[in-house]
């Protein structure tokens, strides 16, 4: 079981995002690479503060994730997808952490000085999906635009940078004698240089393709949340690797059904006669049709429950349920044998209010909806 982020960075819920970077920046100062050569223990763990501040530095993935915890992030939902960082992430994306670029360098990851990878840059794309979709959960696949390396392109060694993509020094720090680095200018950060290209690639040695790429979206997605396919975003030159593909969640709007949640509400309306005598209704449900029983004397206001009917919650913990409202229509206009058979009720006590303990009041329907 993974982790509270909270807990691996040692702060509490309500924390500050000055407090949030404040305590990754000691972390990670407390678990670098290279105050702690050869420890992977302190690896793991500066490895796991920094997808903990990934998240809680996020405004968004962190409302994500104070709502659904982990499971926000499974199958690519946020974060780094559940699959934990590795050093390229970590210095790419944390590398103005201490302000200046001295976090990106040290000496390289893990103290073993290797080559940097630079990153492809990322696409984005929105998905829409049906409330059956969102209920079930869906794989859907998309056409994507995207850069690939070009085939036949060749690249050279940086001759700046000797093919490590970034420059080093030396500077004494608080912490002492440190080794700092900074992104190669003449390269990019991938350590080669473009050597030749065919006619068809730009100036990165990148053309332009288009891809078929399968999305697998879980249930219970809710609108504003982003998914991510690792490696199906744009290509990086030389010996990069690709970035990601960001999907962002829309929802198309159901005719009949509203979500709350993983709940759903669906309007009911009926006769006065319906009412009065009982009946049957098929209503729409995220499964299909479903057939319901309305007792006789069933009142206006009523709310009928059908549990587990709801969407597949994202945390894994079963359904939700429809809540069916029950509406008695009262006829704006009636015809003279009609006028004249309420005419004759009014005053029989068959047709006077007579509110139960039962009958519960519009708040206690309203409570018992959030129960």
């Amino acid at each position: 079981m993974k982790e509270d982020y909270y807990e691996v960075l040692g702060i509490s819920k309500s924390a500050s995002a000055a407090e949030i970077k404040k305590a990754y920046r000691k972390k990670a100062l407390q678990y670098h690479p290279d105050k702690n050569p050869g420890d992977s223990s302190a690896e793991e763990l500066f490895k796991k503060s920094a997808e903990a501040y990934e998240v809680l530095s996020d405004a968004d993935k962190k409302a994500r994730y104070d709502q659904f915890g982990h499971s926000a992030f499974e199958g690519g939902g946020g974060g780094f997808g559940g699959g934990g960082m590795n050093m390229d992430d970590i210095f790419s994306q944390f590398g103005d952490i201490f302000g200046g670029g001295g976090f990106g360098g040290f000496s390289g990851f893990g103290g073993g000085g290797g080559q940097r990878r630079v990153k492809g840059s990322n696409l984005r794309i929105r998905v829409t999906l049906t409330l059956e979709e969102i209920a079930n959960g869906v794989e859907k696949k998309v056409k994507v635009r995207r850069k690939v390396q070009a085939e036949g392109v060749t690249y050279k060694t940086c001759s700046t940078c000797g093919g490590r993509g970034q420059v080093t020094k030396i500077q004494n720090t608080i912490l002492g004698r440190m080794q700092t680095a900074a992104v190669c200018s003449a390269c990019g950060g991938s350590g080669q240089i473009l050597d030749g290209k065919p006619i068809d690639a730009d100036e990165q040695g990148l053309k332009v393709v288009e891809e078929t790429v399968s999305i697998n979206i879980p249930a219970g997605v809710e609108e504003g949340m982003q998914l991510k396919v690792p490696n199906k975003g744009n290509d990086a030159p030389g010996n990069g690797v690709p970035g990601d593909l960001l999907v962002a969640i829309e929802t198309q709007e159901h005719s009949t059904l509203k979500r709350e949640g993983d709940n759903l509400h669906y309007d009911l309306y009926v006769s006065i006669s319906e009412a009065v005598l009982g009946t049957s209704k098929e209503i729409d449900s995220v499964g299909g049709k479903v057939r319901i029983k309305l007792e006789p004397g069933i009142q206006s206001g009523k709310i009928l429950r059908l549990r587990g009917k709801g969407i597949t919650s994202l945390n894994g913990y079963g359904a939700g349920d429809i809540l069916v409202h029950v509406n008695v229509w009262t006829p704006k206009e009636l015809n003279k044998e009609q006028r004249e058979f309420f005419e004759r009720m009014q005053g029989n006590e068959n047709f006077e209010p007579k509110p139960e303990k039962s009958d519960k009041s519009f708040f206690e329907k309203v409570k018992d909806m959030f129960s």
